[in-house]
């Protein structure tokens, strides 16, 4: 399975059909998602139009943490299999994830500010969020920094694979510690607690925000993937015009 999907020439292809219609699907979506949740969802009894931020907030929150789950899996799969795929995969992700990250503080601070009367707080929650941007921004530091490429996908892949132990910390830390941040009303084992009219425009919008996150990811992968035999295809002709040139110089002497 895994040598299957690590065969470039096959993702190519895979990639060329899924990125448009990811594309497509995540427009579509926002295009239904955005007025059903800015528009016709109706405000909340106690936060009143101020939870329209949750249709932003929320998807943001649940793709940040898809994302590192997904670059800590994939930089498991380089690591035992070494599956260079699999690392840009985890490349590829670190990005779009940090976006969604930020994404979610930026608009966690904005709507904390009415309901809690301060931009940010010390809660369990917010600061295992930031840890989890901060470990995004560590990643992609880290990638850039080290010049010998095998040891920057083995020095991020056992980064990413650290910094999995976060996700279960900000999943339970609502339960684990008195926090000021809500407690879970969808992803929940008894069902969700919050309305079919809001819940549903929530999961349009985690939808096209998951869509947006395939597509983002499947295309940094192809650019990485087109940079990669760029570069073989520039050292061949270095190369070749070295070789050339020694063979040149041996015929006059």
């Amino acid at each position: 399975m895994w040598s299957y999907l690590a065969n470039p020439e096959r993702f190519e292809r895979m990639a060329r059909v899924l990125v448009p219609a990811l594309w497509a699907l995540a427009a579509v979506l926002f295009l239904i998602g955005i007025p059903w949740a800015l528009v016709f969802s109706p405000p909340d009894y106690q936060q009143s139009d101020t939870v329209r931020i949750m249709y932003v907030h929320v998807p943001a929150a649940w793709l940040s943490m898809a994302a590192y789950a997904g670059m800590g899996i994939a930089s498991f799969v380089y690591f035992v299999w070494r599956h260079n795929l699999a690392d840009l995969a985890a490349r590829a992700l670190a990005p779009a994830g940090a976006v969604f990250a930020f994404v979610c503080l930026a608009t966690g601070s904005i709507w904390g500010r009415p309901m809690w009367g301060a931009w940010w707080v010390w809660d369990a929650r917010l600061t295992s969020m930031l840890v989890l941007f901060l470990l995004f921004l560590g990643y992609i530091a880290l990638r850039a920094a080290i010049e010998d490429e095998r040891l920057s996908a083995r020095s991020g892949a056992i980064l990413a694979m650290a910094g999995l132990i976060n996700l279960p910390v900000i999943k339970f830390s609502v339960d684990w510690w008195n926090t000021l941040h809500q407690p879970a009303s969808v992803l929940r084992f008894d069902g969700p607690t919050i309305h079919a009219s809001q819940l549903w425009p929530l999961l349009i919008m985690a939808l096209a925000f998951t869509m947006l996150l395939g597509a983002l990811a499947l295309t940094a992968m192809r650019t990485q993937i087109a940079r990669r035999r760029a570069d073989m295809l520039l050292r061949r002709r270095e190369q070749r015009l070295e070789a050339e040139e020694l063979k040149a110089g041996e015929l006059k002497s």
